[in-house]
Parts: C-alpha cells; structure tokens; sequence
C-alpha cells in the first residue's frame, strides 16, 4: 500500500538520538538542558502578539496562496536592502512567495524542479554533507540519487563543488546549498555562489540557496545568492533564496518565511502550492509582513548570539576543535566520537546534543563525516548557555 521511496528516507536524526538516548538516565539533582534542536529561545517580539490581536477577525478566512501584497513587498524591500539590490530587481508579485516556515518548502520544492530522468539516468539531487535532514529526504521522495559533497574542514566546512564531474551535473535537478551552514556556522563568499550559479545555468539544475541562518552572524553579513545574482548581472534565472522568520525573529511557531528568485519557478511553484494548501494564516502574514519591515529586533537577536559565542570562546577556546562560527547558532565540536559524548554527557551532565553523524552520511570509503563531531545549539539565554557549557568541559 505504501509508496516504496518512502523506505529511502534517510533515518531520521531525533529518532536515532531517542534510541541513542533511551534507557539511559541523566543524573537528579540538576537540570536538563537541550542543545540538540535549533529552536531559538529568544522572546519572540511584542509586534506578534500585537499583530494577531489587529487581526484577530481574518483567522476566519481561508488564506491567499501568495499571501497579501504587503507582505511580498515587504520581503522585496528587506530583500533589497539586505543585499544592496537596485531598486525594483525583486518584483513582489513575480519574484515572490510565502512559505509555511521554510522546511516546508524545501522539502516541497523537489515535487517541482525533480523530473523522472535527466540526462538518460536517474536526476540528481546534490547537498553538503553533513546537511539538513530535509534535503534527503526530499530527494528520496522525489525519486532522485542523491549525492551528498563532503563539507569537512579540508574543504573548509563548505561543499567540495569541484568534486562534482560533468556526467553526475548532466543529471542534476536541485543543488540544495546552505549559507551560512548548518551545523557547521561557515559562509560562503560571493565568488563561491556565483561558481554555484553559473554551474546551475550551464546544467540547468535548480540552486536551492537555503539562507534561513543569513540574519544571524558574527561578523560581516553574509552574501547571498541574490546579491550573486545581481553582481553577475543575470537575473535570478535557475536560482530560489529560502529565508525563514524563525530564527531571524526567534519565531519558530510562527511558521512562516519565503521563496524568492526566478519567476520562471515561482510561478509553477504557487499552482502547485494552491493544490497542497500550506498556506499561511493571515494574522501570521500580518505579523510576519511587521517582522520583514523591522531591523530593531533582529540587531537585539544578533547581539545575544554575539554575546553567546564569546562565552562559548571563553570556555572551549582552545578545545574540541573550537572556532566561532561566522554564521548561524551551533557549535560543531571535534569530541572524537559524537555518538559516545553525547551519551556520556546526557548520562553524567543532563545536557542533551545531537551526534554529528546523524546528520551525515558514510562516503565511499565508509567514513561519515560528522562522526566525529557534536551539533550544540545555543538557543537559550547566555546564562544557561553558560553553564551547559562548563558542565561539557567538565565531563569531556
């Protein structure tokens, strides 16, 4: 009864973590604290709240599958902005699209851009290895090989995209890039997207820029794929931007975010979005379009994180591989072996964190590139943060 590309699906990461995890107990006494999954703790700001209460009577309508033109225009004029786009390059009504939170989305894009055969062989789906367990399970679903670019710190943590050869680009459908990188927090610079750019041209493939992490940064702001776009003075053709308010807004219930790039995509991609229907409430969208139109919060947001990766350096520098990450909320921590620390640190310390290996997949040669590595997520306020932290260093 059951589609069989169903059995494709990578495991899922949280599960493994459960089995990992389950029978064994953390020590009383002391709070258990979860690093394991990126949901940002952050107070969310009172301009949701607020935004649901002025339109508390439209949660009786059935929302647009393209939101409201306030709300694309406010995601053209922050997209603008942000990336220092000439006035009027975004099109509200072409270039853009809400998106029930962007996992959604990236999942879904697949059913669009992945065909049955490309290039007389099975359509390629390329990701970054370790990468968000949503690409693969997308390209599983789809039907596509995937092919997953090692992303280690031989190449400095960002996906070796020579390794790919002209036979597998032949067959590539969707390129699903990740800047600034989960887990590893490194960015790609503007020339490195547009080498990703021109390789989806010359191939017609999709790129897939998920840039949900782009808001959140130590450093300089990270370029995007757009702002690649632009510098090469092509359009936005075969390139989609995923950005999402949960972790630029600490808004992860919210669900919402956007698709943004060639129209010649977003067009197809909301027909199909009107069939499955994962629109977003319009209060959601009124909040949301408020969010967009805000840069207050979002300075407040990127200064806590700022604040948590200076304690993070403070207590690991100089262990466990420790660097501050450019981009993003994780630590990626050399251990030796993930899945053993982060036992031994839920058994001994309470703390809760995902094994690298689980978000990563074996290479030829049989070695997974997260498997020596620990995700920790620094969601919470500096203080837990802290002491997680020192309880880690304690225990490893």
């Amino acid at each position: 009864m059951l589609n069989p590309r169903v059995s494709d699906l990578p495991e899922y990461p949280f599960d493994r973590l459960r089995t990992l995890l389950d029978g064994v107990r953390p020590p009383t006494g002391i709070k258990p604290l979860v690093l394991s999954v990126g949901e940002p703790r952050h107070a969310p700001p009172a301009m949701i709240a607020e935004a649901f209460a002025e339109n508390a009577g439209l949660w009786g309508r059935y929302p647009p599958g393209d939101g409201t033109p306030e709300f694309r225009a406010a995601v053209a004029g922050w997209l603008t902005r942000r990336y220092g786009l000439e006035p009027g390059a975004v099109d509200p009504d072409r270039h853009v699209l809400p998106v029930a939170g962007t996992r959604e989305a990236l999942y879904l894009i697949s059913a669009l851009a992945v065909p049955q055969s490309k290039a007389g062989g099975a359509p390629v789906v390329v990701m970054p290895n370790p990468f968000y367990h949503v690409y693969g399970g997308a390209a599983a679903v789809a039907g596509a090989e995937p092919v997953y670019l090692p992303a280690s710190p031989e190449t400095g943590f960002l996906p070796d995209i020579a390794a790919l050869d002209e036979k597998t680009l032949a067959r590539t459908a969707l390129f699903y890039f990740c800047s600034p990188a989960n887990p590893q927090g490194t960015v790609a610079g503007i020339n490195i997207l547009k080498t990703a750019i021109r390789l989806a041209r010359a191939h017609d493939f999709v790129l897939v820029a998920d840039e949900c992490y782009a808001e959140i940064y130590d450093g300089e702001p990270p370029p995007g794929a757009l702002q690649a776009c632009a510098a090469l003075g092509d359009g936005f053709d075969n390139v989609l931007v995923f950005h999402s308010l949960s972790k630029r807004s600490s808004a992860p219930r919210l669900r919402s975010g956007f698709v943004a790039g060639d129209a010649n995509l977003i067009k197809p991609f909301k027909r199909l979005r009107n069939y499955v229907g994962p629109q977003v409430p319009m209060p959601a969208i009124a909040a949301s379009t408020a969010l967009w139109r805000d840069e207050a919060h979002v300075e407040a947001n990127r200064a806590l994180y700022r604040e948590k990766f200076a304690i993070a350096e403070d207590i690991l520098g100089g262990r466990f591989g420790f660097y501050r990450p450019a981009g993003g909320f994780f630590l990626w921590l050399d251990v030796g072996d993930g899945e053993a620390a982060a036992k031994r640190l839920w058994s001994e310390a309470a703390i809760r964190t995902l094994p690298g290996a689980y978000i990563g997949r074996p290479d030829a040669a049989g070695r997974n590139p997260g498997g020596r590595y620990l995700r920790l997520a620094l969601v919470d306020d500096p203080e837990t943060t802290a002491e997680a932290l020192q309880r880690l260093v304690k225990v490893l």
